[in-house]
């Protein structure tokens, strides 16, 4: 199994006495590899939730070397019908909605290339159009880098506060059983008592969060102190305001800021906890293994954790790596002389006003002091949406960006939302937003 997961690494179910570990967890693994063996040739999909049964078919599927799409479990049932006749999987575990039957056989497509282990939609929420293949080099070299950035040891003990699906959820997971530590597993969210009941019942050293986890763990006054076991924070998701880095990172003994895509397996860059004041703003250097350079003002990572490539259809799935190792992030940014990563927007979130070419992730930067916000475009205009404003804050803050960016007042519209609406992963759903416009 390449020493994957690690002999000592332990699963918790939370609320639950005992884990499984060793030669239970090995025996567990094995019973389900005996029934994906069974399975036509193919990738089989797996509704991948944050419990026993998920994580033992993704161990399984490893185990057997057959890949596998981790995918939202409650994928409405047309997304799902659709990703199914377009891979033709094997099998499918898991899923909420009923749907056709999959496909027995692959009379019409090669089998899958024997390198790829992983799939992952590029929007947990949809169903992407395109599945991101992830070999078995990818994604052990990731969860190995990942383990000595963090300095993950046996002892530690992460909860799954992020979906299984989404790259950074399923990176925490990889990391701690490559490490031989211990994932305890949950389905409750940050928000829910039951959470932080179990969290503090099994001892876990760290947590992992995305933005708007934290801007909601500020509004709830989250205190460490009240959590001894936990030690450590991690970040991810996207770009954490700089008030907060400093806020939570006085909260913990360790702060990790952390940059990656789901193109990449999960990490990019990591931040050392050591580097945060010298360093504001900065995503962090390299991940053990990897090399970051720019290219006419885009990131680009190598590294051998770089998936093999997009998929659309069954046939993608017989290619071998198509990219060498080389990721063209599409991540605006630079690095400074000592190689750590400073980013600044998206090459596609860009707007026009009146003729003027407008950074989407800038106007969220200079807004970032009025909580949570989010920006989208359409029809020559900015459409700013914001948390709890009334419309005279709202006007307000549309005469602020005509200041600032020299433009007509007109050309930001300026809406107040009660809550942003958010993907399963914690990201803001953009196109949840721009379906409102």
């Amino acid at each position: 199994m390449d020493g994957f997961p690690h002999p000592d690494a332990r699963l918790v179910v939370a609320g639950e006495p005992g884990e499984l570990t060793g030669d239970l967890l090995a025996a567990r693994v094995e019973r389900t590899a005996q029934v994906l063996a069974g399975l036509p040739p193919g990738p089989v999909f797996c509704g991948m939730r944050n419990d026993l049964a998920s994580v033992v078919r993704y161990l399984a599927a490893w185990r057997t070397r057959r890949p596998v799409a981790l995918l939202d479990p409650d994928l409405s049932a047309g997304a799902l019908t659709g990703l199914i006749r377009r891979f033709r999987p094997a099998a499918l575990f898991g899923f909420a909605h009923a749907v056709e039957s999959a496909p027995r056989g692959r009379r019409d497509a090669d089998d899958p290339h024997p390198d790829l282990a992983v799939l992952l939609a590029t929007s947990g929420s949809t169903g992407s159009p395109k599945l991101v293949r992830l070999s078995r080099r990818a994604v052990l070299s990731n969860a190995t880098a990942i383990a000595t950035a963090l300095a993950i040891e046996p002892g530690d003990v992460a909860p799954t506060s992020l979906p299984l699906y989404y790259s950074f959820g399923l990176s925490v997971l990889n990391s701690h059983l490559a490490a031989g530590a211990t994932v305890v597993l949950t389905d409750a969210g940050l928000l829910e008592r039951s959470f932080w009941t179990h969290l503090d019942a099994h001892g876990c050293t760290s947590l992992a969060a995305v933005p708007y986890q934290y801007e909601m763990l500020r509004r709830l006054g989250f205190d460490a102190k009240e959590h001894p076991t936990l030690t450590t924070l991690t970040q991810a998701g996207g770009r954490l305001r700089p008030e907060l880095v400093t806020e939570f990172s006085g909260r913990a003994d360790r702060f990790f800021v952390m940059y990656g895509q789901t193109e990449a397996t999960a990490r990019v860059a990591v931040l050392p906890p050591d580097r945060l004041a010298a360093k504001p703003g900065s995503a962090g250097v390299a991940v053990p293994g990897g090399r970051l350079s720019v290219a006419d003002g885009e990131i680009v990572y190598e590294g051998p954790n770089v998936m093999m490539g997009y998929a659309e259809t069954a046939a993608d799935l017989a290619r071998g790596d198509d990219l060498g190792g080389v990721l063209r992030t599409g991540d605006l940014g630079h690095l400074d002389d000592e190689g750590f990563l400073y980013l600044t927007g998206r090459m596609k979130r860009i707007a026009k006003i009146f003729g003027v070419r407008v950074s989407l992730d800038d106007v969220e930067g200079l807004l970032r002091d009025c909580g949570p916000v989010a920006v989208t475009s359409g029809d020559d205009r900015v459409t700013v949406w914001a948390e709890g404003l009334d419309r005279d804050a709202c006007a307000r803050l549309a005469r602020r960006l005509s200041t600032e960016l020299r433009l007509h007042w007109s050309g930001f519209d300026v809406r107040a939302v009660d809550r942003l609406p958010l993907l399963t992963t914690g990201k803001v759903d953009y196109g949840a937003l721009e379906a409102r416009t």
